[in-house]
């Protein structure tokens, strides 16, 4: 009887295998050929951003050699977060980046190009009274954000 009904089922597993297969239409498209089916106004779309964009303006900021200043390396978070909300009144033209690196808090202020141009921010700083510990200038990978007039002077430096 056993061998009866394990017969029964595995006819129908291979009956219900073979019906898994696809027959192949008339309408079915050729292997390896794929068409596309692509709306107009994309095309439209494209030619609209390419001509609002200067093809002559870099993507986004670059990145350079630089400075920022350590403000504070700390583990109050809530020293850290003070002090960066202050910052951020201060001074909005300037980024600040704070980084966790267990167990610390560092908030490091700036992008600065120059070290001269740090040391008048890490003086203004000073004299605001927000930090009590040492301000650091340190050596980064900053973003400089190219200004067209300073790329056009540069490229007539080097015609020069």
């Amino acid at each position: 009887m056993s061998r009866l009904l394990m017969a029964v089922v595995l006819l129908a597993t291979v009956t219900g295998v073979k019906a898994q297969v696809t027959p192949v239409v008339a309408d079915t498209p050729v292997a390896g050929k794929i068409v596309v089916h692509k709306d107009g106004r994309l095309d439209v779309l494209a030619t609209k951003q390419g001509d609002t964009r200067d093809p002559g303006a870099p993507l986004g900021p670059r990145a350079a050699k630089g400075y920022r200043l350590m403000i504070l390396n700390t583990n109050d978070r809530d020293q850290a977060l003070r002090v960066r909300s202050q910052l951020l009144q201060r001074f909005p033209e300037q980024k600040i980046y704070m980084s966790f690196k267990p167990p610390y808090i560092q908030l490091k202020f700036g992008n600065f190009v120059e070290k001269g141009e740090a040391e008048r921010y890490k003086t203004q700083i000073k004299r605001t009274g927000l930090i009590s510990t040492n301000i650091y200038a340190v050596p980064e990978i900053v973003e400089v954000k190219a200004s067209k007039e300073g790329d056009k002077e540069k490229k007539e430096s080097d015609r020069k």
